[in-house]
């Protein structure tokens, strides 16, 4: 992506080329991709569409779905090149979501359309007003940027580097690039070997700022042992204006209420919620799977690598942790909930995040430490930069393990697997 960002205009021109191989095993006569600006009004218009040097006149665009009509199919094993060139008008970022502008900052999530995994059909399910229902391929992404307005600082999902006229940013085996510009962004930075962690933050918030850096760097220093090499080459953890913490590839937003709750403990949202967004970074970065239908797999997971985190690094506040991050809140339901069943927020999040924990755990002590952490990073390896389901999880774990996980599976879960 070519991408021109007015801060101040709080605009932005992209020309956007994707190559696209075609490894669905059949041949392909459409092609879908989500477009998550066309959800807010006149913010997405869509200038021209080519596929290989030539002009696409067939295509449509209702809602989130953009539809690409071939005038050939593509068949499998093939490529193409299609190059959509585009603008948004962003909007006023409301306090639930991410994506637009407020005061200080202009976050871009989900900006730029994207081609859908094909599985059978495209997936591309509906959006939802809690839960993530986005379902992605890896790929390897390269955004060249230009920014307009005096001093723009920019939090990303990979480091920069310089591009002639241009401010370049590559991440690897990703499924999203999110970033995050304002002029008044300050940042405090470490390492985790050759990894880059920053955390961008607002003045008055320095101290919040150091403790979230620390529990950044232990966080992936432990996960790497515990689980897979760092995905990335580079961590940016963001204040936003939110209600929580949302993850993407390289970059994690938290709220600025965490920062302004911090008060130098390890017992608080700011470094529980923090650790669960870096968590992602394994579990929906580097593992991925459907969120909207199988979400205990990256949420379940990412909580309970909080405990994780905390069992290593502040064995002393592990009980506190059960109390404070899960068992407050009731956990109860089914763990393999989906976004559509799940009712309303606190019973979705009961059933999938909390209940997905005490499984987890109770998985763990029916494995043994050692089976469990050895079946962790098998799973992490066999599906590294794919997608995982329920049934691929259990297949793992039984080649880990004698015992028999039945009762378990009875007990927690609606399916059989």
């Amino acid at each position: 992506m070519y991408a021109t960002l007015d801060f101040n205009a709080r605009t932005l021109a992209v020309e956007e080329t994707i190559r696209y191989y075609n490894m669905t095993g059949q041949a392909l006569a459409d092609v879908v991709l989500s477009v998550q600006p066309n959800l807010w009004n006149s913010v997405f218009s869509l200038n021209t569409v080519m596929q290989d040097n030539v002009a696409l006149t067939s295509y449509n665009v209702n809602g989130q779905r953009l539809t690409l009509n071939l005038p050939q199919s593509l068949q499998s094993g093939a490529a193409t090149t299609f190059v959509v060139n585009y603008s948004l008008t962003i909007p006023a970022k409301r306090s639930e979501t991410i994506f637009g502008y407020d005061s200080n900052m202009i976050n871009l999530v989900e900006w730029y359309p994207m081609i859908v995994p094909y599985s059978g059909g495209w997936i591309l399910h509906e959006p939802i007003g809690f839960g993530e229902h986005l379902v992605y391929d890896s790929s390897d992404i390269e955004v060249n940027l230009k920014t307009i307005g005096d001093g723009v600082v920019v939090a990303a999902s990979a480091p920069s580097e310089p591009n002639g006229d241009w401010t370049r940013y590559r991440i690897y085996g990703a499924r999203t690039f999110a970033l995050s510009a304002s002029d008044e962004f300050l940042f405090t930075e470490s390492a985790v070997g050759a990894n880059v962690v920053r955390v961008y933050y607002f003045a008055g918030y320095e101290g919040a700022a150091e403790g979230m850096l620390n529990a950044a760097v232990s966080s992936i220093g432990l996960f790497q042992e515990k689980f897979a090499p760092y995905p990335y080459t580079s961590l940016s953890v963001v204040e936003n204006d939110m209600h929580d913490g949302q993850e993407y590839d390289g970059l994690v937003f938290l709220s600025s209420a965490f920062f302004g709750q911090y008060g130098g403990s390890a017992k608080s949202n700011l470094i529980t919620i923090g650790v669960h967004e870096i968590a992602h970074q394994w579990w929906f970065g580097l593992v991925g799977n459907d969120q909207a239908m199988e979400p205990w797999l990256d949420e379940a997971m990412s909580v309970y690598s909080e405990r994780i985190f905390y069992e290593f690094n502040y064995p002393k506040n592990l009980a506190w942790w059960w109390q404070f991050r899960v068992d407050y809140f009731g956990p109860s339901g089914y763990v393999d909930t989906n976004i559509y069943n799940g009712a309303a927020f606190r019973p979705y999040t009961n059933a999938v995040y909390l209940n997905g924990a005490h499984f987890i755990e109770d998985l763990r002590t029916r494995m043994g430490d050692d089976d469990f952490f050895r079946f962790i990073k098998d799973y992490a390896s066999r599906y590294s930069r794919l997608r995982a389901t329920t049934n691929d999880f259990f297949a793992v774990a039984r080649q880990h393990t004698s015992a028999d996980l039945s009762d378990l599976i009875q007990m927690y879960f609606s399916g059989s697997y």
